[in-house]
């Protein structure tokens, strides 16, 4: 018997006694004849009262004869002495009888239920604001049910990782024909993790799963499951459970599982606020364990951050199977852009390819804002049709924030910045194993850069060479170079490029064993930990002093050797440094069409990584 069965049968149970309790009132008010004082009087000097009980406002009593069928009575009390006086004259005393029950009830009633209903409003008001949900309610799951059958989500709708469909595509395959798919003993797997950094479509892939199948889709997030009041969120997890089951075969979707899957230590229970968490794990667990796969119960998670969760979690029996949907490739984003530009109206010009060129790492939550931006630029200028150019200006704007025209800067730190990007974009164009220059910019951002120059790669790239690394690092430090060179000066615009060719320099020495002093040893690790919902990265160091001395040379020489490199790349395009600065302090933004210089021979073969290099005023670099 389930609890809302208890609470009809007590409802019930009420109500007939209620009904008992005012039907036996009703019989006694009519068999009760109320009648005159006086008249009472002259049958208690006849004879005719066996008995009468006396209150402060009113008589009852039992008659020997009834009166109209009657045989109680009831009267209202008289002063004695007024009764006399008006019994003589001939006049009849008589006083309304009032039924004072109802009065009464109320008169107990009425301020309870004021206060209780008081006392409901003040505590709904509370627990809103404290997220603690309804009285009753607060052991139930609040996973929002897709009983339709469709999530109106398929396949078709989620591009860019074709990997991650053709691995969920089975699950497809088990919820739709299980008979089929387990002729040889298979069995579905219980659960699937989606691993994957933010934006990447985990939750969209599993509405695409149910879907798909065609069965009821359960959502809800893993900070849902933790109330204030330890026991509720192992209570909404078996109620979670239950309605599954009536539902199956169905998929349940948990997204941010590392909010309630979180790895248990040893004592963290002691000051109560883990013991929640602990036990809503311990029940998902038992859960996991509890249901038959052959019911159709297929678990789905998300989540970024797969090294904190606990590992009773990830073992074999639990979630079965992880599914990594990273951030999509060349060919992926462009498959994802043609699913979101269908909701824009798209110059035919505009080609998807050159979009995704200059949008690697973007994920596919990225791309749907910069469809988005693209389409608000165009709107904002007035246009019919969305272009290139608003793709392009919607990147920037992701990228490198919103232009300022409006901060004025000194002529002379203009002319800094001026040179420092030309600098950038020259000795892009002169190395081999960068990235083509696609636009120079000394347009202030929002992000507080005064200037960026943007390279755009030819492809994704999976592996770096050594000299293409020096490369980026000659790159990163050309525009101090030229700072240098023509102001015979430096100024703290390269802050950022610094801190980026001194972290690509120490990887090349401590990470990749690229130096012949220290070898192919690994001497850093970087880790990751997490400090409540802080993410922190720790260095792992396994060296002794005297190597780190080494390091910090080793690293130095990197550096001073890129210096040197720029220096004497842009000393030898003295001229052409001059030229470019003059037209870009002119007109702001240049690409390689209005300064040929820029124009980079593509080597056959070579594909390339994407590199922003801003300038800010303070600290300036690339991203």
């Amino acid at each position: 018997m389930n609890k809302q069965q208890i609470w009809n049968i007590g409802y019930f149970i009420a109500a007939f006694l209620l009904l008992v309790l005012f039907q036996n009132m009703w019989t006694t008010y009519q068999n009760v004849e109320p009648i005159p004082y006086s008249e009472f009087l002259k049958l208690s000097n006849e004879g005719q009262i066996v008995e009468v009980t006396v209150t402060n406002e009113q008589i009852t009593g039992k008659l020997k004869q009834p009166i109209n069928g009657r045989q109680y009575f009831v009267t209202n009390r008289v002063d004695p002495t007024l009764a006399d006086e008006l019994a003589k004259k001939g006049v009849t005393v008589s006083g309304t009888v009032q039924n004072t029950f109802l009065s009464t009830l109320l008169s107990w009633l009425l301020p309870m239920l004021i206060f209780f209903g008081i006392w409901i409003f003040v505590f709904r008001q509370f627990a809103q604001r404290q997220g603690l949900g309804g009285l009753m309610n607060v052991g139930k799951s609040k996973a929002r049910v897709l009983v339709e059958r469709n999530t109106g989500v398929t396949f078709d709708d989620v591009a860019g990782v074709d990997e991650a469909k053709a691995e969920l595509q089975e699950i497809v395959s088990f919820l739709k024909d299980k008979e089929t798919y387990g002729r040889l003993g298979a069995r579905i797997p219980k659960g699937i993790l989606l691993v994957g950094p933010p934006g990447t479509g985990k939750t969209l892939m599993a509405k695409a799963v149910a879907g798909e199948a065609g069965v009821p889709f359960f959502s809800i997030s893993g900070s849902e499951f933790v109330e204030m009041f330890v026991g509720v969120g192992a209570a909404r997890v078996r109620d979670l459970f239950e309605q599954a089951r009536k539902h199956a075969p169905c998929i349940i979707f948990i997204d941010e599982l590392d909010a309630l899957g979180r790895a248990r230590s040893a004592g963290a229970g002691y000051g109560g606020g883990h013991d929640e968490k602990e036990q809503t794990l311990n029940q998902l667990l038992a859960e996991l364990d509890g249901f038959d796969p052959r019911e159709g119960i297929v678990i789905l998670a998300a989540t970024n951050r797969p090294e904190i969760l606990d590992p009773a979690l990830l073992r074999a029996g639990r979630f079965d199977r992880q599914v990594v949907i990273d951030r999509p490739d060349k060919k992926g984003r462009e498959a994802i852009l043609a699913v979101h530009i269908k909701k824009i109206k798209v110059a035919p010009s505009v080609k998807l390819d050159q979009i995704a060129a200059i949008t690697p790492g973007f994920s596919g939550a990225d791309l749907a804002n910069l469809v988005n931006e693209a389409a608000i630029v165009a709107t904002r200028r007035g246009a019919n049709e969305v272009t290139l150019a608003d793709f392009t200006a919607a990147v920037e704007r992701i990228v490198a924030g919103a232009e300022r025209k409006g901060r004025l800067l000194q002529p002379r730190e203009r002319k800094i910045v001026a040179y420092h990007e030309m600098g950038h974009a020259l000795v892009a164009a002169a190395l081999p194993d960068t990235d083509p220059v696609h636009k120079v910019s000394i347009i202030p951002r929002s992000i507080g850069a005064l200037g960026y120059t943007m390279q755009r790669p030819t492809d994704d790239r999976y592996l770096i060479s050594r000299q293409e690394l020096k490369d980026r690092m000659v790159v990163l430090l050309a525009g101090r170079a030229a700072e240098q060179l023509v102001f015979g000066e430096l100024s703290t615009g390269a802050a950022d490029d610094l801190v980026k060719v001194t972290d690509i320099a120490r990887q090349i020495v401590t990470r990749f064993g690229m130096t012949d002093l220290l070898g192919q040893a690994v001497l850093e690790r970087q880790s990751t930990t997490f400090l409540g919902e802080q993410k922190l990265a720790v260095r792992e160091k396994d060296y002794s002093e005297g190597t780190a001395r080494e390091i910090d040379l080793a690293v130095k020489d990197l550096i001073d050797e890129a210096y040197e490199r720029a220096l004497q790349i842009l000393a030898e395009r003295r001229s052409l440094l001059d030229e470019g600065a003059k037209l870009l302090l002119e007109k702001e933004t240049i690409t390689p069409e209005d300064f040929p210089a820029l124009k980079q021979r593509p080597v056959s073969g070579d594909v390339r990584q994407p590199e922003v290099v801003l300038s800010a005023g303070a600290a300036g670099g690339s991203s």
